[in-house]
């Protein structure tokens, strides 16, 4: 028998970040056990601090002595506030509430200027990486043009070859990611979503440009030409030494 089986993976609070044993689990409104928050964080289907994330870790911070007693080497608070910065953002609590919406101003200050880099990163870079899924379910990931049109920054059209392994992919698997890299500013913006194949001669038409023969001799009706229609639907982007995932309403 493989000994790891028996060892239970070791949680932590969706809140605060702390490891969660079953003496320290939250509970519901109706009393049970909550697996995803401690005890000081909810209690009986509430959360006992109403704050932001920033506060969460300010708060955290003052109990870098504790944390200090099980490692091997000693940290600073402004060291351990910086690594919650890294790691918060992915807890259940806080990644809830980064939500940037499609056409409303952000006004979250953690996704400050995220909604105008996503659309400068989208409108300006020379390259856009795409990936999908093969059928052995392994991620591949090629460099394309930018996309043609951008709604927002939830979707954006690419064009592409109807007979290319890549379509093939998101026929069989719609799930895909984009992803833009301003490597001169440091800067990556990665966004998740489905990948749609669309062949109608109003979507061809619409990001149709004039060039475009040289690459599909048959003009705008060449059957080897197609539109992908890339839908956000979270991400997350690294700028300023700084990681921020979000969701897209």
């Amino acid at each position: 028998m493989n000994k790891n089986k028996n060892i239970m993976e070791q949680k932590f609070c969706q809140s605060c970040g702390m490891p969660l044993t079953e003496e320290v689990l939250g509970t519901n409104a109706d009393g049970s056990k909550n697996e995803d928050y401690c005890m000081y964080c909810y209690k009986d289907g509430k959360f006992l601090q109403e704050c932001t994330m920033d506060q969460m870790i300010e708060h955290c911070a003052q109990f870098v002595g504790e944390v200090n007693k099980g490692l091997p080497q000693p940290i600073t608070k402004e060291e351990y506030i910086g690594q919650m910065k890294m790691y918060f953002p992915h807890l259940k609590r806080w990644r809830k509430e980064l939500t940037i919406n499609d056409v409303a101003p952000v006004e979250n200050p953690v996704l400050a200027g995220v909604y105008d880099l996503i659309a400068k990163m989208a409108d300006t870079l020379p390259v856009t990486y795409i990936s999908s899924v093969d059928e052995e379910g392994f991620p591949c990931t090629k460099a394309m043009l930018s996309p043609r049109v951008r709604k927002g920054i939830k979707t954006f059209y690419f064009t592409t070859n109807t007979f290319s392994l890549r379509v093939a992919h998101y026929k069989a698997n719609p799930k895909a990611s984009i992803y833009f890299c301003d490597a001169d500013g440091f800067k990556g913006m990665m966004l998740r979503g489905t990948m749609v194949v669309l062949t109608d001669a109003k979507s061809k038409e619409m990001i149709w440009r004039d060039g475009d023969e040289q690459y599909y001799p048959g003009g705008v009706t060449d059957p080897n030409y197609c539109v992908l229609k890339f839908t956000a639907s979270d991400g997350r982007f690294y700028s300023d030494f700084y990681p921020r995932s979000f969701v897209i309403e």
